[in-house]
């Protein structure tokens, strides 16, 4: 339950760093964002989720990271 909670701690602080450091930059990045094709951005969510996972099981299953 520990590294759930500072996995999400984790996300949050990356989550929110770009809105601190460059915020006009995210408006113009989310305006954009908005108007991108949902196909397309289904693609790249899904993209990034099998990314995840084989980091995820790249991790847990092998010695690269003792």
């Amino acid at each position: 339950m520990k590294l759930l909670i500072l996995l999400v701690g984790l996300i949050l602080i990356l989550e929110g760093f770009p809105y601190v450091a460059a915020p006009e930059a995210m408006r113009d990045w989310l305006k954009k964002l908005s108007e991108m094709d949902p196909a397309h951005m289904r693609a790249i969510g899904l993209i990034s989720m099998i990314t995840g996972l084989i980091i995820c099981y790249i991790v847990q299953k092998t010695s690269l990271f003792v």
